[in-house]
């Protein structure tokens, strides 16, 4: 295989390297935070992230179960910049629907984070307004659920103009449900007799502050919204102008963390950032690459899922996740070393159904088979005789991965020979671009060509295989 890509700098470094060192380079400080420490002041303060306690709910499945998922959830609190100093399970029927995990309980998640000196309780599951407002109320500081714990991560990664705009949005939709006041922001207004004395000019409507709020947060949804329509144009015709070249687009696609940057540097030399944290790429990267018969297709890189993916996420990022729904073939990424990489699968599958993708052709590929346990990978071979188990690291398997892919890619289907004219090396180049050559020989009277080709190329060679002599 070949590729092209210019992501080279002036001294041999990577777009990937430089991304890495920049994140690197930017790091929370614990203890430095000048925010309000008022609990009431807490739904307008920034997401804070320093030093935190988790907690769960186990309510269906196993106990194992149970702590894959908390121990998920601490790799996600890490990631987001904080430091986890302690995680607990609850088992119930259901959450509560008042705290979460129970008013006892609740006390005794209190006493945690005042031996721990915690100062953010982080829930694993989405709250509802009441239950976050509630279950602060009683731990004093600030809690956070799963959703916003993510939503965080991508505010953080996100670089370009699309990604900021899509995770903004995601953001907005996740917090205009919960937007609260409290004592005298309930009835803090603008104008009117009730605006205490502003006077000539300040007089309106009367919008309380959480109204406010409200409307300037629909206003900044609205705007966003047609910001994103507007990139999803550009990234249609860039779709469009592919599948008119009938170029097929292969999309690696799977859980976050499972090893799809490092297979894509692996497999076209693309140099993007490659991170062992949790969403580390939000932004889909894409390459032109050639397979060894010479047959050209596009290899993508996407955002990788998790259990539970936010809603507000999949929506925002719908037109970035249309690159997987309209694939010719998924290359399906797993983490051969995660504890229950079953659970990767169907959580990865579920998010394939929300964006209309199950359809598509599937190949599984087991990455990271250097660090995962013997009995792991004989587990998974028999669950899945067809999958292909690589190494990204080491590059094991790498070469069966790349064969695979050349047998399950879309072939052209029109077989026919031509003879081209000298003058005619536009369409020598462009069978050489779109088409799976056989054969080529240089005659007296021009090209001979025999290839594969796809129906719409066809028709424009309709009168160079007469020429040919072919029927």
């Amino acid at each position: 295989m070949t590729e092209i890509n210019e992501d080279l700098f002036a001294d041999g470094s990577r777009d990937g390297d430089y991304q890495l060192e920049e994140r690197q380079a930017l790091r929370r400080v614990a203890g430095l935070s000048t925010e309000l420490t008022d609990i009431t002041e807490v739904e307008y303060r920034q997401l804070r992230l320093e030093r935190v306690v988790l907690v769960g709910v186990w309510t269906t499945g196993t106990l194992t179960e149970a702590e894959n998922s908390l121990a998920e959830l601490a790799r996600l609190a890490e990631t987001a910049g904080s430091q986890v100093l302690d995680g607990l399970i609850q088992r119930r029927d259901k959450p509560d629907t008042a705290t979460y995990i129970g008013s006892g309980k609740a006390k005794e998640l209190r006493d945690v984070v005042i031996a721990e000196g915690a100062d953010t309780v982080i829930c694993d599951g989405e709250l509802t307004p009441g239950q976050l407002r509630q279950l602060e109320q009683v731990v004093k500081v600030k809690v956070v659920d799963r959703t916003a714990l993510i939503l965080d991560i991508f505010a953080q990664h996100a670089r370009s103009r699309e990604g900021k705009a899509q995770v903004e949005l995601a953001q907005l939709d996740y917090l205009i449900p919960r937007l609260r006041g409290w004592g005298e922001s309930l009835s803090r207004q603008v104008g009117g007799r009730a605006a205490n004395g502003v006077g000539i000019g300040g007089r309106g409507p009367g919008e309380t502050k959480i109204e406010i709020d409200r409307r300037r947060i629909n206003t900044r949804r609205a705007k966003l919204r047609t910001q994103i329509r507007q990139m999803k144009t550009a990234r249609d015709l860039k779709r469009s102008s592919r599948s008119a070249n009938q170029v097929p687009s292969i999309v690696l696609a799977g859980y976050t963390n499972a090893g799809k940057s490092s297979l894509l540097n692996r497999l076209t030399d693309a140099g993007v950032l490659v991170e062992n944290a949790l969403f580390a790429t939000l932004d889909p990267t894409v390459r032109r690459c050639q397979a060894s018969d010479g047959r050209p297709y596009t290899l993508a890189d996407t955002v990788g899922f998790v259990r539970h993916l936010p809603t507000q996420l999949v929506e925002a990022f719908r037109s970035t996740l249309e690159e997987v729904a309209e694939a010719a073939l998924i290359l399906h990424v797993i983490d051969a070393s995660d504890p229950d990489p079953e659970l990767q699968i169907r959580s990865v599958r579920q998010v394939f159904g929300e964006i209309d993708a199950l359809g598509v052709p599937e190949q599984l590929v087991f990455n990271k088979v250097d660090a995962a346990r013997p009995e792991t990978l004989m587990r998974l071979r028999h669950l899945a005789p067809d999958a292909v188990f690589v190494s990204a690291r080491t590059g094991s398997g790498l070469d069966e991965l790349r064969s695979r892919l050349e047998e399950r890619m879309p072939r052209p289907d029109v077989d026919l020979t031509v003879l081209l004219p000298y003058t005619r090396g536009d369409l020598v180049a462009r069978l050489h671009r779109s088409a799976e050559v056989l054969s080529a020989q240089h005659l007296a009277e021009g090209t001979l060509v025999h290839a594969r080709v796809n129906p719409a190329l066809a028709a424009v060679l309709e009168e160079f295989t007469a020429a040919a002599g072919v029927p």
